[in-house]
């Protein structure tokens, strides 16, 4: 009543793939060296640059060679730039915990909790004083 199937299913994985894989590990190193990265350049753009030195190191040790640095300016307002990096860090957080990462995730913790005080005590010109 209905033909066999002469081909192998498009469903079925292939045993013998022509593209690498990563590892668990090795994405989760990706994930985590993007979000610093993306911290670094926020982190930068405050002029923080002794915590920007730090990021930097955890960049280049997750992916064997030093960043580039941020140079241009998006000319956010600093509080804007506080909570973006309070966001990247908490990313990088989560990824550096599930990694079991700790010197990242203290690192992140640490972001976290420094941009947070800068958002809570304005400086009282009104501008926000760097988060270090």
């Amino acid at each position: 009543m209905y033909e066999p199937i002469r081909s192998p299913s498009v469903h079925t994985p292939a045993d013998e793939a022509d593209f690498p894989h990563r590892s668990r590990e090795e994405e989760l190193d990706i994930q985590l060296a993007g979000h610093l990265a993306a911290l670094l350049a926020v982190t930068d753009e405050l002029g923080l640059t002794p915590a920007g030195d730090r990021i930097a190191e955890q960049v280049a040790r997750l992916r064997g060679a030093p960043p580039a640095r941020h140079a241009g300016l998006s000319a956010a307002a600093p509080a804007d730039l506080h909570r973006r990096a309070h966001a990247l860090a908490g990313r990088a957080l989560l990824v550096a915990a599930s990694r079991a990462d700790t010197t990242a995730a203290i690192l992140s913790a640490e972001r976290m909790d420094a941009h947070t005080a800068a958002l809570a005590d304005p400086a009282p010109s009104g501008r926000l004083v760097g988060a270090h």
